[in-house]
């Protein structure tokens, strides 16, 4: 058994994560904007429901495959769905809330905290004579901040970490370790995490008789207040207009954000997803994993990208789409239920005898 392993059922490995607490009741219900009856009683831990104990806190989705694991929990205190409240056991105190996950998610955080930075540069930093870096702001070992750059109040740079010449960061963002930013305007609570690329040349060039002739990327990455943009994602700067991506905007890991995309305001694009240079999208677009997007294509706010889709023709607002190429969700799979059917009945053999013949017709 490897050390520690006896404690894997726990959330929140001591080795890995700060930990606050023990908190009030009263204090886990305040964080979590819940309601639950008045109890004098200290909450140590958060935990799932299947291993939790008396000292802890869990949550439950509203969903009924949850319900045995609810029932028979240990805990001392549940955030559930109104619609649950009954199903919490009588050894627990049910704190309900309209939106359990976003309660929990306040919950967790109450007990484990982000570690504020430690406000300073590490000495084997190079920092530039010219970068303005915040008294406050955190600067990991062998991290390199360029010329003119700018970091804001108590942000983290993390180790072996690039912030090219001119690149302006606003405050408490985070740029976790190997992770490049170059030729970007960066907001306010941004989250870059490790190995993403930021503000590199875009895939751009003219063919001619003898090759291929590299156009210059001469704009920015502009990225608004509380994005995040997930490990080993690259967004490329524009060729002359700005790539854009939109505030609360979440990036997944493995996205690839071609030059001149705009991006619109919380979108979420999953890992593995490809957009060309110049498309559009509006506010609230989500596209799921592996989908892809061509270039100069528009997606129309609040539209919904099924997985593996190829989109390649511009979408209205609320689209929803599957498919390679995609199309609307109830074509789709009215189209495979027709095809599953002429299958079933004996597919092309069955059909032959009806099938005009081009030699005769």
């Amino acid at each position: 058994m490897l050390p520690g392993e006896e404690r894997s059922a726990l959330a929140g490995d001591p080795r890995f994560f700060s930990r606050a607490g023990p908190h009030s009741l009263a204090a886990v219900v305040d964080a979590a904007g819940a309601e639950a009856p008045p109890r004098r009683l200290m909450l140590h831990r958060i935990a799932p429901l299947a291993s939790a104990t008396a000292e802890d806190v869990s949550f439950c989705l509203n969903h009924r495959k949850y319900l045995p694991d609810l029932r028979a929990t240990g805990a001392a205190a549940v955030i559930v769905h109104p619609d649950l409240r009954d199903a919490v056991p009588e050894t627990a105190v049910a704190i309900v809330a309209d939106n359990p996950l976003v309660a929990w998610s306040k919950v967790a955080a109450l007990f484990h905290p982000l570690p504020p930075p430690v406000a300073g540069v590490h000495p084997s930093a190079v920092v530039a004579a010219t970068a303005h870096v915040d008294p406050t702001a955190e600067i990991g070992p062998l991290a390199v901040i360029g010329e003119n750059a700018v970091i804001g109040a108590r942000g983290r740079i993390g180790p072996l970490a690039v912030v090219g010449d001119g690149v302006v960061i606003g405050r408490e963002v985070r740029i976790g370790a190997h992770a490049s930013v170059s030729h970007a305007l960066i907001g306010d609570r941004v989250y870059i995490y490790p190995g993403a690329r930021i503000g590199q040349d875009g895939f751009g060039f003219a063919i001619t008789p003898e090759g291929f002739h590299t156009v210059p990327q001469l704009g920015r990455v502009i990225i608004g207040n509380d994005v995040e943009v997930g490990a080993n994602s690259t967004i490329d700067r524009g060729t002359l207009d700005d790539t854009v991506i939109g505030a609360g905007t979440r990036i997944d890991n493995l996205v690839q954000i071609g030059h001149n995309v705009r991006v619109g305001r919380a979108c979420v694009l999953c890992g593995q997803v490809g957009i060309s240079g110049s498309a559009v999208l509006g506010d609230q677009v989500v596209v799921a994993g592996q989908a892809g997007i061509a270039d100069h294509i528009r997606v129309g706010a609040g539209s919904r990208i099924g997985a593996k889709s190829g989109v390649m023709a511009d979408l209205p607002p609320r689209s929803e789409v599957v498919g390679a190429p995609a199309q609307p969700v109830k074509e789709f799979f009215r189209e495979l239920a027709a095809i599953r059917r002429w299958v079933r009945s004996g597919g092309p053999k069955a059909g032959a005898k009806n099938q005009p013949n081009p030699d005769v017709d």
